[in-house]
């Protein structure tokens, strides 16, 4: 009964916290945390300080990239790609909001990309909800596809904390297919939804006043023709080298610095957790010192701030999560270490509604992936099933996809009369499903 009404407390506290955000999510952990020591007398867990300093050094180098520029010409070149192929907008927009993703570390990129995504579709006479609703979802899709996001770096982490070296190329050959083949489902499933524009009632309707005509088929903004100064690029691949070389060192260990962990014992590399921190602040040096920057500025960016109110979201949940789930390992490593056994998709569901009730990938992966691992959970499974961490779409509540249906002026990418048949729901369900069919098949075949 007592392991009952602590998971009832830590249930409220999740959904409370949501209700008031990142950091509201971290603050009302507090709350659950308190509860758990001074009334239930739990052990206190502890807060994932190696997952912290990775994201802190990761949002801090995305950070420097935003600032300095590099992150505009990600988008030029992203803009260009989709304007020399605008009829298949609905395939090609998903994939680049994707691949921006999985450069940044970040989906917060696809805000850029949708006002240039609508203005192709509309002129093109494609329903923009079509190419609109699948690139939000496959914008958040790459998240854990990304060797710089939260997401992937807190995986990376929390292996390396239960002892299974896992490097982040290994990670991602199985992360970066699964989800890419998620978002490529998805967008062949868009590529007819809906009516045509010439045949929805609602939207003829709607474009007969010749005002909402000129609203509709009005002009957006583009960076095509837009001269950009040369740091910008520089910033740009300064930042990309970055990528390569962590991912090269994670998978050439013999390359890395050993050292004697313990008296008596054989040298031994040093951590990629160590690693990919040490990396990101020096790819973050390097931008400020040769790309004409103010590090104060960096701190405004909208990528530094969002990355930080990630790290202090994980800081809370996970501590509140590791704090309830510690104190139940006995009974959780009985009944779930079977249960996952017997039905492996049973963690996928779990990663799912987690990530649902959290609205983030990386804490969703905070609270599941620990559990999941002390209750004895195969690590292939783990990395099979990373796409179930994005279920945020479940309900249209998540900021890309109230943005997406902003920016949307033809009105067709919505949220249905029942909530629940929103725009956003079928590409979700698709890609996720797909990514954790990929990534079963490939991280089995492979590890």
């Amino acid at each position: 009964m007592e392991m009952l009404f602590g998971f009832v407390v830590l249930i409220i506290c999740l959904l409370v916290g949501v209700r008031h955000g990142g950091l509201g999510l971290a603050v009302i952990s507090g709350i659950g945390l308190v509860i758990f020591t001074f009334v239930f007398g739990y052990k206190p867990g502890k807060p994932p300080i190696d997952v912290m300093l990775i994201i802190m050094a990761v949002v801090t180098c995305a950070g420097f990239l935003q600032t300095s520029g590099g992150l505009t010409v990600m988008l030029k070149y992203a803009e260009k790609f989709l304007r020399s192929n605008p009829k298949q907008v609905t395939i090609f927009a998903p994939l680049t909001t994707w691949f921006l993703t999985v450069l940044c570390g970040t989906g917060h990129v696809v805000y850029t990309m949708f006002p240039i995504i609508y203005d192709i579709a509309i002129k093109q006479g494609i329903r923009p909800e079509r190419p609109m609703a699948v690139a939000s979802v496959a914008s958040q899709m790459g998240i854990c596809a990304s060797p710089v996001s939260v997401a992937v770096v807190s995986v990376v982490a929390f292996l390396a904390a239960a002892g299974y070296n896992f490097s982040v190329l290994q990670i991602l050959s199985v992360s970066i297919p699964a989800t890419g083949c998620g978002a490529l489902a998805a967008a062949i499933w868009s590529y007819r939804r809906g009516k045509d524009l010439a045949d929805d009632e609602r939207f003829q309707e709607f474009i007969k006043d010749p005002a909402n005509k000129e609203y509709v088929y009005g002009d957006s903004e583009s960076l095509m023709g837009k001269e950009l100064p040369k740091e910008y690029y520089r910033a740009m691949y300064i930042f990309l080298f970055g990528i390569v070389v962590i991912a090269f060192l994670g998978n050439m260990p013999s390359l890395l610095p050993h050292f004697v962990m313990k008296e008596g014992a054989a040298p031994q590399p040093i951590s990629m957790v160590v690693v990919i921190q040490m990396v990101m602040l020096f790819v973050g040096a390097l931008i400020l010192l040769t790309c004409k920057i103010k590090a104060k500025d960096v701190g405004n960016s909208q990528v530094f701030r969002s990355g930080v109110v990630a790290l202090v979201s994980v800081y809370g949940v996970a501590w509140m999560a590791d704090t309830y789930f510690a104190n139940h390992m006995a009974f959780l490593k009985q009944f779930l270490g079977e249960a996952v056994k017997s039905y492996p998709w049973a963690y996928a569901i779990l990663a799912f509604l987690t990530s649902k009730l959290v609205n983030s990938q990386g804490a969703a992966i905070a609270i599941v992936v620990p559990m999941a691992l002390n209750v004895g959970m195969d690590p292939i499974l783990v990395l099979s099933f990373i796409s179930a961490c994005y279920g945020y779409f479940f309900l249209p509540t998540y900021p890309s996809d109230l943005a997406c249906i902003g920016f949307d002026r033809s009105g067709t990418t919505r949220i249905g009369k029942y909530i629940l048949n929103h725009s956003f729901m079928i590409p979700g369900l698709i890609g996720v499903i797909t990514g954790c069919c990929v990534g079963y098949v490939i991280a089995h075949i492979l590890y």
